[in-house]
């Protein structure tokens, strides 16, 4: 049986690890070596070096495991444990010097996520959880907040950069968060978003056309810390279902019927 709480502990130090190898290289950065994926997404080397760095860690804390990585260097299979991992959560951020970014690697035992770390670059902040434990930042148990209505809420989301099919009903939503809250927010890190939902720095957090690596991680860093995950329709395919509401469990009910009431 696999000790997680061994492994989590090797898994943040690793995400340290590789966390000093990005801030090193932003200092040093050129735009010149910007890759471009498809509209607005781009990738670096410090992005396919970070994963390459982080696969070759992880596959030597847990030998025989597969891996759902943005990047694409290694493929999974049929494996009991996978590894879904965000090597630089937040690439746009990083390429114009703009804090956050961060690292977001999540693990899977057949269907079930078991493990969540995430690290936050610029402001050396890990967060990190595994099956049956609370959530903690930096060694101090983490909680989502206690606020108990949307009118108390600040709210995080991502905006649409290619997928532009549900826009006119993201911004009635977004007119709705902006005239019912305290405000909303846009980081640019969906890891780093729901990490803030898990220790209570934001309420709660939506986004569509989000991969696997940019939620597996936060989502159960958010469960873990007394939060709430579903999809939009209140369901559990949120990992893979490319769209998320996640927060804390007071306003839950309120904020998710918010969402879907737009983004159906």
């Amino acid at each position: 049986m696999t000790d997680l709480q061994t492994l989590c502990h090797d898994v943040c130090t690793l995400s340290k690890q590789v966390g000093s190898f990005i801030r090193i290289e932003r200092s040093k950065f050129s735009t010149e070596r910007i890759e471009v994926k498809g509209k607005n997404d781009f990738v670096s080397y410090v992005d396919k070096t970070s994963e390459m760095q982080l696969v070759e860690g992880l596959s030597k804390l847990l030998p025989g495991s597969g891996f759902i990585a943005e990047e694409g260097t290694s493929s999974h299979s049929d494996e009991t444990y996978k590894w879904i991992i965000d090597p630089l959560d937040g690439t746009t951020n990083f390429i114009h010097g703009i804090p956050c970014y961060s690292i977001s690697i999540g693990l899977m035992r057949e269907n079930q996520l078991v493990m969540g770390v995430i690290y936050e670059i610029n402001l050396d902040e890990c967060f990190y959880a595994w099956e049956g434990s609370k959530a903690y930042l930096n060694g101090k148990e983490i909680n989502v907040s206690k606020a108990p209505a949307l009118a108390d809420s600040l709210i995080a989301t991502g905006f649409p950069y290619y997928d532009y099919s549900k826009i006119d009903e993201y911004l009635e939503v977004f007119k709705y968060f902006m005239k019912n809250t305290h405000g909303l927010r846009r980081l640019g890190s969906a890891a780093t978003d729901l990490a803030y939902v898990a220790c209570g720095r934001f309420e709660g957090f939506y986004e569509y056309s989000l991969q696997p690596w940019d939620v597996a991680a936060g989502a159960f860093l958010v469960q873990q810390a007394g939060g709430k995950v579903t999809d939009f329709k209140g369901g559990n395919n949120y990992i893979f279902g490319k769209e998320i509401v996640a927060g804390n469990d007071l306003c839950f009910a309120e904020f998710l019927n918010a969402v879907n009431l737009h983004l159906k």
